[in-house]
């Protein structure tokens, strides 16, 4: 067990369980543990200084010493701690940030439901989503197709959405009526031979070939991340949007944009959406709503969604879904300010320009054998791991390039996250110009030690 008897890295591991870890091996290896931030940078219990460059979980958009959030979070406490939004209760700061994000969306929404996180809001839009079928007389149209790869929560519902094994195996998931589709990655299945645009449109076919199968009438909605992060960080290839899209309409399938990550400025526009031209029926928001200061998630549904939602719950007196902290007064004050602050301090501008800056420099390192490649826009991107560049192989196994090369980067003051062999880097929108080279200087540093290894006998 990791430190002295009474170290908080032993009660650690006497006393949690850890998302996303192997809890056998936590046992063994312990925590590290992060006890303040600084901008970009953070700093553990041994006084170890780190630039977080996957923004805490893709999400800490105004970094890790925001007082001005912290300043919106106090005033709230002062004047309402908390109050929910049962029934017909509502408070300020709710009513405003709904508001607020129905001013911002991309395209016509018509209501916002608050939860606490991404997961929740994907489980409640699938809810709401069956709960307007059932009141438009189609309860067959409940089948939701998702991605291979995608990633979209881990409640029941979420984790039967999310398209990657390890939130499905162990827990009986996923939930019969989920289908999944190929990921949109042209590096990894596109065919030899095959253009970008062949391959977009192979998908939109595979897309539509399962949904005749299954039965249109039977197909609810298709659930996407603009720019899919913890499958990869993989966007897709031009005109795939386009051509998914059509196929969606063409046979009244729901379009649903799952912008937790992309949302507020991560791809260099306010939304993922407006930067690959989607235009869903409904939103889900999480994440750099409140820079996480405060856990707040948002569902956006549009006039076409709503109307047949409402005439159900009044034909049924209720809408019987909720959470105790949906909406919650500070969570929402803390978000109001987070919106703000961007807009003020144009950070959606200055992550467009920052992303630039990043991604000419990780394209310098695709001549390193290790590099097999570099993808991503805006302010998020992934560098793919190669043992054998020509062949697109791993070194031996999938994840041994990239767990190596994670603990290099963190031995040299900078977290990343390994996906697989896939680099993701995900900085806060704060980040500056010299940080930047500050970061692809130690990924590179990194990159070469982990090159030493494989090639000295690892």
């Amino acid at each position: 067990m990791p430190g002295s008897i009474d170290s908080f890295a032993t009660k650690d591991v006497r006393y949690q369980l850890h998302s996303y870890a192997d809890a056998r091996a936590h046992e063994q290896k312990g925590p590290l543990i992060i006890e303040r931030g600084d901008g970009v940078f953070v700093v553990d219990d041994k006084g170890n200084r780190y630039l977080e460059a996957m923004a805490g979980l893709w999400s800490v958009a105004l970094g890790f010493s925001e007082q001005r959030l912290v300043d919106a979070a106090h005033r709230q406490l002062q004047t309402l701690p908390f109050y929910h939004t049962f029934g017909h209760k509502s408070h300020t700061p709710s009513i405003a940030l709904a508001e607020r994000l129905i001013e911002l969306a991309p395209v016509p929404m018509s209501k916002v439901y608050f939860t606490n996180s991404g997961s929740e809001a994907n489980d409640v839009l699938i809810k709401l989503i069956w709960y307007r079928n059932n009141a438009i007389g189609q309860p067959r149209r409940k089948k939701i197709i998702s991605r291979v790869g995608g990633y979209h929560g881990v409640t029941a519902l979420s984790a039967s959405l999310t398209g990657l094994s390890s939130v499905h195996t162990g827990f009986d998931l996923p939930l019969p009526g989920f289908l999944h589709v190929s990921t949109p990655h042209f590096y990894r299945q596109g065919r030899p031979g095959e253009t970008e645009e062949q391959f977009a449109a192979r998908l939109a076919d595979e897309l539509e070939d399962l949904i005749l199968r299954e039965g249109p009438e039977t197909i609810a909605a298709f659930v996407a991340e603009p720019v899919m992060g913890a499958g990869g960080v993989i966007v897709a290839p031009a005109t795939y949007w386009e051509r998914v899209q059509q196929v969606c309409r063409r046979h009244n399938v729901l379009m649903v944009a799952d912008e937790v990550i992309c949302g507020f400025g991560r791809t260099g526009k306010r939304f993922g959406c407006e930067t690959f031209g989607i235009t869903p029926d409904a939103m889900i928001l999480s994440k750099q709503l409140s820079s996480s200061y405060q856990p707040i998630a948002a569902v956006l549904i549009n006039e076409h969604l709503y109307s047949a939602i409402a005439d159900q719950s009044h034909a049924l007196g209720v809408l019987g879904t909720g959470f105790t902290g949906s909406g919650h007064p500070v969570a929402a004050a803390v978000a109001l300010a987070n919106i703000t602050i961007i807009e003020q301090d144009q950070l959606i501008e200055h992550a467009a320009s920052m992303g630039q800056r990043l991604h000419a420099a990780l394209q310098r390192l695709s001549a390193s054998p290790l590099v097999g490649e570099v993808r991503g826009c805006g302010l998020i991107a992934a560098v793919e791991l190669v043992g054998d560049k020509p062949g697109k192989t791993p070194f031996g196994t999938v994840g041994r390039l990239g767990k190596y090369f994670t603990e290099r980067a963190q031995a040299n003051g900078l977290i990343v996250r390994g996906i697989g062999d896939s680099i993701a880097l995900c900085p806060p929108l704060i980040i500056s110009a010299d940080e930047i080279d500050w970061l692809v200087e130690r990924f590179e540093r990194s990159l070469n030690e982990t090159y030493d290894w494989m090639t000295t006998g690892a």
